[in-house]
């Protein structure tokens, strides 16, 4: 098998083939992007809303001087945040990544922004040759909602226990059937390997962090929605397993707020990274 076929485009119902239309030009491009995405309806391109990609899209035709299709390492929902998105793209500009940065931030909202622009082998595929994500969650606790930065943490009006939320995520570490926290199958299987799964505090703030090999869609959120419970002593802790068990979403908690919920990095081989295999999903 190729460095570049054998990937299965599962949008496209067809493998991903670097000598196909725009893959067949001379560099591979990869972008690491940051954005804020309140006023934006997710990642994907979508036919009658803005979105992230497209935005990206348009700005980078301007640059290159031809339609680029810019292939993201996975879907982020309507609200939901990033800063370590990461995408590639195919073109024939000699314009050096170094100076694409600056070029495409010039022509983007100033609510998105790429970070860096590198070469990278044919066979990159920002979403299929990622080996693991990282997520992080922000609730705020305390009675007042918050003025400043509301837009990117989810206010909690009431206490929440954090030694049972610990208790509960911590549950959720090892390789799972995540089937009780998807809102709908893609069809790519739900079991996932979750690396990393805890609470940190900083006074009224809760964040939680997961690391994982694949997410499916709206897992994260409902993990959180879950655990949220159980911080508000509707569940204990150990319900979780159950839930795991079950493979039945109707029993979990509520899918928390897009607008907590930030993409922080995508990582690849070469970043020092255990031998997990990734699983697709958003």
């Amino acid at each position: 098998m190729s460095a570049c076929l054998g990937h299965l485009d599962l949008a496209a119902g067809r493998p991903y083939d670097a000598g196909m239309g725009d893959e067949a030009r001379e560099r591979n491009v990869k972008l690491t992007i940051e954005y804020d995405g309140t006023r934006y309806h997710g990642w994907q391109r979508q036919a009658n809303a803005p979105t992230v990609q497209q935005a990206l899209e348009e700005a980078l035709a301007r640059v290159v001087g031809h339609e680029v299709t810019l292939y993201g390492s996975g879907r982020t929902d309507a609200g939901v945040h990033a800063l370590g998105q990461v995408a590639n793209f195919r073109t024939g500009s000699a314009i050096p990544a170094e100076r694409l940065v600056h070029a495409i931030n010039a022509n983007v909202a100033d609510d998105i922004a790429v970070l860096r622009a590198e070469d990278v082998a044919g066979g990159f595929h920002a979403r299929y040759s990622a080996k693991r994500k990282t997520y992080r969650y922000a609730i705020v606790c305390r009675p007042v909602r918050p003025a400043v930065g509301g837009s990117f943490v989810h206010w909690h009006r009431f206490p929440l226990d954090l030694g049972a939320m610990r208790q509960a995520a911590a549950l959720f570490l090892g390789e799972h059937d995540f089937a009780a926290f998807e809102s709908h199958s893609e069809g790519e299987g739900t079991v996932r390997t979750v690396l990393r799964s805890e609470w940190l505090q900083e006074g009224e703030r809760l964040d939680y962090w997961v690391t994982a090999n694949g997410f499916l869609y709206n897992m994260v959120r409902a993990m959180v929605g879950t655990m949220i419970e159980v911080g508000a002593g509707k569940r204990p802790p150990e319900d979780v397993a159950r839930l795991l068990a079950s493979r039945d979403r109707a029993l979990a908690g509520r899918t928390a707020p897009a607008k907590g919920l930030c993409l922080m990095s995508v990582e690849y081989e070469g970043d020092s990274l255990p031998n997990v295999p990734i699983r697709s999903g958003g």
